[in-house]
């Protein structure tokens, strides 16, 4: 799959109407699920005309399709950016799982309250492999394996950056699902420890 998500100058290069709809539309489709929010909720919590919303998307689904581009940046790149200081393998581990504790426990301002991923909600809705909006969010999982993979490439061959990076993400998404649904906010901390066996047979 390619990666169509937008540059983060893209995402700065919204006009500021557009930009509000689409944090508008996200805050609201995060908490009550998508088809659970109705176009005139989103432009009376945004406080914008009906004609100003249609200017900028001609559907709904044009509008989740951006909802989900924005979120994906926003989440990437957060991601990315607590992992890039990292100076071994094992620092990487430590860092991706220390991430997502503090998302868990709502110490990322920049994602909201915790409510779990909006990905995998986003792709229940649509259950359909071929609809934009489930691409979007396959691409969007991809996307973090590939960054994740290329990280770990500094330490390990090209297979097992691959296969250590798999790994770890199958762990982030068990540990998402715990948090959100069990109310299990030890979950990164305990995925962390399950990934130092992993750490031993990358080497």
């Amino acid at each position: 799959m390619t990666d169509s998500s937008p540059t983060p100058s893209a995402v700065n290069a919204v006009p500021a109407k557009q930009q509000q709809l689409i944090q508008t539309a996200f805050a609201l489709f995060y908490r009550d699920s998508i088809h659970g929010v109705g176009i005139n909720q989103i432009l009376q919590e945004a406080g914008i005309a009906k004609k100003t919303l249609y200017h900028h998307f001609a559907s709904k689904d044009e509008l989740v399709l951006a909802v989900l581009a924005y979120r994906d940046e926003v989440f990437f790149n957060w991601l990315e950016q607590r992992i890039r200081s990292a100076s071994s393998k094992e620092d990487t581990v430590q860092h991706w799982f220390a991430a997502l504790d503090d998302w868990f426990h709502n110490r990322v301002a920049e994602l909201q309250e915790f409510r779990g991923c909006f990905f995998m909600h986003s792709a229940a809705e649509f259950t359909d492999p071929a609809h934009p909006v489930h691409q979007h969010c396959a691409q969007h999982k991809t996307r973090l394996v590939s960054m994740l993979s290329k990280h770990l490439g500094q330490w390990l061959d090209s297979r097992k950056a691959k296969k250590l990076a798999d790994d770890l993400c199958l762990l982030k998404e068990g540990a998402i699902v715990c948090a959100q649904v069990q109310g299990n906010k030890k979950a990164a901390r305990q995925a962390a420890l399950i990934a130092q066996g992993l750490l031993i047979s990358a080497h």
